[in-house]
């Protein structure tokens, strides 16, 4: 079968090949027949090195697909079901589990270490223990959810990550007020969906800031209420809120830099919101004065805070009733054939999210 592997850490190229075999089927498991999977950054992140992950490996991890085979044992799926890919599965039993915080559950990071791949020679492991970017990928079964008929593949896709993530900042972790006054550093897939979450909650100022014109365009069609630049981001802040600082700003680029300057944007007593996967080595400074005299409320979010199986359910319902727009964030659509591409238009920014249809 085809997919899109990476041999080293620190390429910028995949390679899409025909010789890929899933491996891993068994007790437990299922395979799952790829029909769309989104570009995160993520994926970018780990191809750079920034995010660890052995190699060689297939990038992917914003998934859905149907269900091809189900290992003994399975009994909640069959073949034919349509499901999304969850990177994140909770085993249920572990104390994060049992606490009600199942984002922080470790068992899929388990998976990751282990290759769900092999080519003739050689192991290939998949990304975040998934790998998407492929016609077929093994996997445990709690990372196999299920999915209404009339949710399209693609859409199914982002609520994989990207939407959960976003919109999951904004209503589980920041849990936004209504009235309140937001900005959002970074306008790609995960930032539109913050954006569109703060909307929801009543946020009264939302400020979108990104420095490509064409994603803070989209901001506003999304429900931001201003898009500046980065250098227009202090200007902005004195004409919507006084200069004294957002209520809630969310860092949605991973890098210590924008996480200081979304900081220095937030008002003394607000929120600062983490949504951004970050590098090992890239430390945020902060002085203990500020950290005691500012008492602003650090918070990172991982994959959007909170139990995952109920944020699909709820994105599923907010797209239905259409208080959110999934569609519009595919901007731009390639086969697997046409991945690298799609890295072009993630690194450059022309895109929102790339779908590939597999």
């Amino acid at each position: 079968m085809r997919a899109a592997v990476q041999h080293e850490i620190g390429q910028d190229k995949l390679e899409v090949l025909d010789d890929i075999e899933a491996v891993g089927f068994g007790p437990g498991k299922v395979r799952i027949r790829v029909r769309a999977t989104g570009l995160c950054h993520s994926d970018l992140s780990a191809m750079s090195g920034v995010l660890p992950q052995p190699a060689p490996f297939v990038p992917g991890h914003e998934g859905a697909g149907e269900i091809v085979e189900v290992g003994e044992g399975v009994t909640h799926l069959k073949p034919g079901d349509r499901v999304v890919v969850c990177w994140l599965p909770a085993c249920g039993v572990c104390p994060a589990c049992k606490r009600g915080q199942s984002q922080l559950c470790l068992a899929g990071f388990m998976n990751a270490g282990t290759p769900n791949f092999r080519r003739p020679g050689q192991d290939v492991f998949g990304f975040a223990g998934t790998g998407t970017f492929t016609e077929e990928v093994v996997v445990d079964a709690g990372s196999a959810v299920p999915i209404p008929d009339d949710v399209p593949f693609d859409i199914a896709a982002l609520i994989g990550c990207g939407v959960t993530t976003g919109l999951g900042a904004a209503l589980n972790t920041a849990d936004v007020a209504a009235g309140s006054s937001v900005a959002v550093i970074g306008c790609g897939g995960v930032g539109i969906s913050a954006i569109q979450g703060a909307r929801l909650k009543g946020a009264a100022e939302i400020v979108a800031v990104d420095p490509v014109a064409s994603r803070r365009e989209a901001a506003l069609r999304f429900g931001a209420t201003k898009a500046v630049s980065p250098d227009e981001l202090s200007g902005a802040k004195q004409s919507v809120i006084g200069g004294e600082g957002f209520d809630y700003v969310f860092e949605v680029v991973g890098r210590s830099a924008t996480a200081r300057t979304a900081y220095e944007n937030t008002r003394r007593g607000g929120t600062l919101v983490i949504v951004g996967a970050g590098a090992m080595d890239d430390f945020l400074q902060l002085n203990m004065f500020e950290l005691f005299f500012d008492e602003k409320r650090i918070l990172p979010s991982m994959y959007g805070g909170g139990d995952v199986l109920r944020s699909y359910e709820r994105t599923v319902a907010l797209w239905r009733a259409g208080r959110i727009d999934l569609e519009s964030l595919i901007t731009h659509r390639v086969p697997l054939s046409g991945i690298n591409e799609a890295l072009d238009q993630m690194r450059t920014g022309t895109a929102l999210r790339t779908c590939i249809e597999i």
